[in-house]
């Protein structure tokens, strides 16, 4: 990415509002190993709207309880701090992007697409029996991984939109359409927006190399990997979208290190549309 572009794309990311301070405290105490759910409960319980949305999960997610969860303190521990931070991050992060009119681009049809890439990637991670604790951050990472198309768009609108035309005319990849054109891709924009709002770990490896799984060499491959055969399947069922009409094939060490094949997308298919509803919190109450 040239300076002057990486100049444009910094400026539109600075240019959004900042975290709220309510938000911005709920990730300092969940990056603090030594808090407690009762420091993190001191904080949300001052948001309304963060209140609503965690004991809204709890309550989905273990519906056959005999009675609803109503003590916040009590929805932290069941969930886990993992958890609600990702509800807090997810939560500040749709508000920031949705506001957006970006050109070339249907929010909502992104969004469908970024939504059901979240629950493709929640669901794998459960049929793999990865630890219930974890399995919101693969939501939440599948969730994230193209928001730099965002920023990428909007500064670079027209040159965009003839980077989705070349993708379709050829039938490439979108990000090999947008290294062609605008001589990055949206991975390269995602890291931007990932060191701007400090989103480390695995969110943010996951948003700068889900094109390109096989050179990272960090800690997260399990959910990087996952998260690519999400996005893979919510491009081929044509779930919503997000400009990339032919997704090239998954690197086969992938599938055999998930030990996975595409044939799980039928079964994926019949889950996801009740888990969208599920995914429906992360935008209203």
């Amino acid at each position: 990415m040239d300076d002057d572009l990486a100049k444009a794309v910094k400026k539109y990311i600075k240019d959004m509002p900042s975290f709220s301070i309510t938000v911005a405290k709920v990730l300092d105490v969940c990056n603090n190993s030594q808090s407690s759910p009762s420091d993190l409960n001191r904080v949300i319980s001052l948001d309304p709207v963060l209140v609503a949305k965690v004991l809204r999960l709890i309550n989905s997610a273990y519906d056959g309880l005999a009675r609803p969860v109503t003590n916040l303190v009590r929805a932290i521990i069941m969930l886990g701090i993992n958890t609600v931070k990702n509800i807090a991050l997810s939560t500040a992060i749709l508000v920031k992007m949705a506001a957006d009119n970006t050109p070339g681009f249907s929010m909502d049809e992104f969004w469908r697409h970024s939504f059901c890439t979240g629950i493709a990637a929640r669901l794998i991670a459960k049929k793999r029996h990865i630890e219930n604790s974890q399995v919101e951050e693969y939501y939440t990472a599948g969730l994230l991984h193209d928001i730099g198309k965002i920023p990428a768009c909007a500064v670079k609108a027209d040159e965009y939109l003839e980077a989705m035309e070349l993708a379709g005319r050829e039938h490439i990849d979108l990000y090999q359409a947008e290294e062609r054109v605008l001589k990055f891709d949206h991975c390269a924009a995602g890291k931007i927006i990932v060191d701007a709002w400090r989103l480390e770990g695995a969110i943010g490896d996951v948003i700068k190399y889900h094109h390109c799984c096989l050179k990272y060499e960090g800690p997260y491959r399990d959910i990087l990997y996952t998260v690519a055969l999400a996005n893979r399947f919510s491009s081929v069922m044509e779930i919503g979208f997000s400009g990339n009409r032919y997704p090239g094939p998954l690197a086969p060490e992938i599938l055999e290190y998930l030990a996975l094949g595409e044939d799980i997308f039928r079964e994926l298919g019949s889950a996801v549309k009740k888990e969208i509803e599920e995914a429906s919190i992360f935008l209203k109450l």
